[in-house]
């Protein structure tokens, strides 16, 4: 195999690439990215058993062939040399020579027919979609997914569905719930739980000259092509959780407030919170104003925060990363936040009636009796 490509071009592909590879693995083989040349062209591979990934980039081919090098290895190398084109020749015992300028690197590779093949997918619901709306779905729902699986694996994963043309996407973990709907011009019905893990990957490939991403949903897998780059990863089997029945359907009390102005004073008054302290911020809300209120063994902060309150006045504890992080995710600044008691889920709406196109909830937390967190 003998080849010669634009750096820049290659050390992108192998970049995002890396990312899927295996760190470690009991099978070395996975820790690389299979390099395929063809005439024009080199294909690079990546697959972790998991999640695949895939790109085609021009080159200037002498010699066919096939082989697997070590991600780690080659992004590091690649990074390092500061030549416009990198040339790579391997030889039948699989030792590659990478010439870059005036450096040269021999290194090993590994046989391409030890790579494991990446599963393809050809037939299934397609549809496309604007990479700027996925990108917006992502990042409004992927931070309440739940990092380990537990009893409920289902719960790693975001429900995706296209349904009377509503584009919608669900996330909880248990203790928080994201919902994230946004009208689009599709007439297809589809819906599928992807990894949490999966669903992040593909949110790095899009980007702000993405303009459109095609999705191919099949019984098993399902693989979206993002400028140039195909993403291909497992369905999760099972029924996503009935969070319906979470909702609160009625409420004692609402409050009224500026998004912006209640975020910047949940971050102050939780500065004291760390890992170390499962402590809750505790909410006072009265008629126009509501007390935070935080103490750790660090220290205490107080702040008053002026709102609109519907119902009487009550108090309530709030994990201060759950509702700072749904905050952030809210795409508007005038929003509602609705109650049922201390022990049901708190819900951040818009303030608009009509508007559904997002909706977080967030469950309480206990507070001490004795008016210290």
């Amino acid at each position: 195999m003998l080849f010669s490509v634009n750096r820049n071009l290659f050390l992108e592909a192998i970049s995002r690439l890396q990312r899927i590879v295996s760190s470690k693995s009991s099978l070395p083989v996975l820790e690389g990215i299979l390099i395929s040349a063809e005439k024009t062209q080199i294909t690079l591979v990546a697959y972790n058993l998991e999640d695949g990934m895939k790109k085609i980039i021009p080159a200037e081919t002498k010699e066919t062939g096939d082989i697997v090098l070590n991600a780690r290895l080659l992004s590091d190398i690649l990074r390092k040399l500061n030549s416009e084109t990198i040339e790579i020749e391997s030889t039948e015992k699989l030792n590659c020579h990478l010439r870059g300028g005036e450096a040269i690197f021999d290194i090993m590779g590994m046989p391409a027919m030890d790579f494991p093949e990446m599963p393809s997918l050809s037939e299934g619901t397609k549809i496309t979609l604007s990479g700027e709306l996925f990108q917006e779905m992502i990042q409004g729902t992927l931070f309440a997914v739940a990092q380990t699986e537990g009893t409920r694996p289902i719960l790693t994963g975001i429900d995706i569905s296209v349904k009377d043309k509503i584009l919608q996407f669900v996330a909880i973990d248990g203790y928080r719930l994201a919902i994230r709907r946004e009208p689009v011009d599709l007439t297809d019905h589809a819906e599928m739980i992807i990894n949490g893990r999966a669903v992040g990957e593909v949110a790095k490939l899009i980007d702000e000259n993405t303009e459109e991403i095609e999705i191919l949903i099949g019984k098993r897998l399902v693989s979206f092509f993002i400028d140039g780059y195909l993403f291909i990863c497992r369905l999760m089997e099972g029924e996503f959780v009935n969070y319906q029945k979470t909702i609160p359907t009625d409420f004692s009390q609402c409050v009224h407030f500026n998004r912006s102005s209640l975020l910047n004073t949940v971050e102050r008054v939780s500065l004291l919170i760390n890992d170390s302290f499962s402590t809750p911020v505790r909410c006072n809300f009265e008629e126009n104003q509501a007390v935070f209120n935080c103490a750790t063994a660090v220290g205490r902060a107080t702040e008053h925060f002026p709102v609109a309150l519907s119902g009487e006045p009550f108090q309530i504890g709030l994990n201060s990363r759950y509702l700072t992080e749904a905050l952030r995710a809210i795409p508007e600044d005038q929003l509602q936040m609705r109650f049922k008691g201390s022990n049901a889920g708190v819900v951040l709406c818009s303030e608009e009636e009509k508007n559904d196109s997002y909706l977080y909830m967030i469950m309480p937390m206990r507070l001490k009796n004795d008016g210290n967190n």
